[in-house]
């Protein structure tokens, strides 16, 4: 029954990754898909952890050798989900979480019919924007490009097959926990259960 995959997106600041964090600690039978990036570790984030972090010419031969389900650059860094990281955790019997923008969302659709895509939308630009600031991460110049670019990708949402309003962290986490749990309860997905009590 395992090896759906859950793919979910989010303007930066939407509160996607505390999110998914909730989910992987309270939902059992649920992997993470861990990202390729050349970008440089940010404070405390590990290989192997966060990120696998791979030298900008390494990520170009992945790209080159078809190494990627999806690959996209953000800014001045490239961002990717290998094959092997997905099925390294399709193989260990788990559903699996991937963390990607829009662009690969698609990606990940078209080699994965059957993925289930939630989209992350924060209460208006302005919350978004406060948030960006409260992290204390970026630059002036680097908050107002993400501001940009959220306004310009928020309007994806209207393609995936769910919207979560973070507007209240805990009641989030709860929509998205029932989103994977209504997932699994899917007849397709019982298929062989079903087969074994009818016979």
């Amino acid at each position: 029954m395992a090896g759906q995959q859950f793919v979910i997106s989010a303007p930066s600041g939407a509160g996607k990754s505390t999110i998914i964090n909730a989910l992987k600690e309270r939902v059992d039978g649920l992997g993470y898909c861990i990202s390729h990036t050349s970008r440089r570790p940010r404070g405390t984030e590990r290989d192997g952890m966060e990120y696998h972090f791979v030298e900008r010419e390494t990520f170009s031969k992945m790209i080159r050798e078809g190494a990627f389900v999806e690959w996209a650059r953000v800014y001045e860094d490239f961002y990717g989900t290998s094959f092997s990281s997905l099925k390294e955790q399709i193989s260990l019997g788990l559903d699996v979480l991937l963390d990607v923008d829009a662009q690969g969302a698609k990606n990940i659709r078209r080699h994965f019919e059957d993925s289930v895509l939630l989209y992350i939308l924060p209460p208006s630009l302005e919350i978004l924007e406060r948030r960006l600031r409260d992290r204390s991460t970026d630059d002036e110049s680097i908050i107002d490009a993400r501001v940009a670019k959220a306004q310009s990708d928020m309007k994806n949402c209207l393609w995936y097959d769910y919207v979560i309003i973070n507007d209240d962290l805990e009641k989030a986490v709860e929509k998205a926990q029932s989103i994977v749990v209504a997932e699994r309860c899917r007849t397709r997905r019982n298929w062989g259960h079903i087969l074994k009590i009818k016979h």
